[in-house]
């Protein structure tokens, strides 16, 4: 039986939307269960920041009246507006083994950019590369981390022949010595010597909203020419803040000052996923029970953002910031490190975490093609 594209338009058809995966990752035992109630809220402007300046239009995929597929298409005014690029992304995916189904799923979103006027079809992204973005190709064997996603191994195949091609792809790293290698020790002693007036300091908990506001200016400076890079709004870094602040651990969180100033952040996070599978989606009425029992137990933490100024690169300060974000997780307990994610041709932050021991342990993958086909 071919395949029925149709659009999201009520609530009923959000929650087959938001609850589709659970079917498909039936049999995965590293498939984590996302929260129900706060994947639908990204799909509504009141609680979702995104809408301030993007639009996002999910789609189900059906066959003899079941779900078999879902899609998202999104227009982000904020990358066009920062990059001068036509591009319209896709983001959300899931969907059966069956290249026709992505196919469908696909050409329904390139229609929509095109009406839209885009040239570009890029993803996924769910909703922006400052969120949930790339489909695994390697690296199957272990549940993600807090923020990344996970997949089916098929979820390549399918998405290449339905005539996407590699954009790029996002390295994870692990890092699992329990002491930190000599060459760095020496490495943030000397750094530090070199720099007397720059601290290196942890998250005050006291003043988490003057410390987003230091994140957010490090953050949009540090990190603007990268690839694919947006800018983060207030309201988006504010709303971000909001939902991250429960799980922060303050230790795991590194402001650099150079005479009060913040000129380096390094942002990590313990990996809540290992509490969350238990709670399969919903916190009530004994999933939050069930969270907050192995949350007291995380053994892993996820560094999502480490960035310094312009200006103060290539002065070693990046060594001791790794470097006392490192010895304070051995401290604290967590015995497993990510380091995500990486550009695959991000070459000084590839040796940066080879020279803390780690190694690229699973890929991620954005894929692109014309909006006209």
């Amino acid at each position: 039986m071919p395949v029925e594209i149709t659009p999201v338009q009520n609530k009923k058809d959000l929650h087959r939307f938001v609850t589709f995966p659970w079917g498909l990752y039936a049999k995965d035992p590293n498939w984590i269960p996302p929260l129900i109630g706060d994947t639908k809220k990204l799909f509504a402007p009141r609680t979702n920041p995104f809408f301030e300046h993007g639009d996002i239009k999910p789609f189900l995929a059906w066959r003899d009246g079941v779900v078999v597929g879902r899609i998202a298409a999104i227009r982000n005014h904020a990358y066009e507006d920062f990059h001068q690029e036509s591009i319209g992304f896709f983001g959300f995916f899931e969907c059966e083994n069956n290249p026709a189904t992505a196919t469908a799923l696909l050409d329904e979103t390139r229609r929509y950019l095109r009406r839209e006027g885009l040239a570009t079809l890029m993803g996924p992204v769910s909703p922006s590369t400052n969120e949930d973005c790339g489909v695994l190709v390697d690296g199957f064997d272990t549940p993600p981390m807090v923020m990344m996603t996970h997949n089916l191994p098929y979820y390549d195949s399918i998405l290449t022949e339905s005539g996407l091609k590699k954009a790029k792809d996002l390295l994870a790293f692990a890092i699992t010595s329990r002491e930190l290698p000599e060459r760095v020790v020496r490495g943030a002693a000397l750094a530090r010597r070199r720099n007397p007036g720059v601290v290196v300091r942890p998250l005050d908990m006291k003043r988490f909203p003057d410390e987003v506001r230091a994140f957010k200016k490090v953050y949009n400076g540090a990190w603007e020419k990268n690839w694919g890079f947006v800018p983060m709004t207030d309201a988006e870094l504010d709303h971000m803040a909001k939902q991250l602040k429960p799980i922060i651990d303050p230790g795991l969180v590194r402001i650099v000052e150079d005479k009060g100033e913040p000129v380096g952040v390094a942002l990590a996070l313990p990996d809540i996923n290992f509490a969350l599978k238990h709670a399969n989606g919903r916190l009530f009425p004994f999933g939050f029970l069930k969270m907050y029992w192995h949350s007291r137990r995380i053994p892993r933490a996820r560094a999502v953002a480490l960035g310094i100024l312009e200006p103060y690169r290539r002065t070693g300060i990046d060594v001791f910031l790794y470097h006392d974000l490192v010895e304070y997780g051995l401290k604290k307990g967590y015995r497993f490190g990510e380091c995500s994610w990486v550009l695959e041709d991000n070459l000084p932050m590839i040796r940066a975490m080879e020279n803390m021991g780690g190694w690229a342990y699973k890929t991620y993958r954005l894929y692109e093609a014309p909006v006209s086909v």
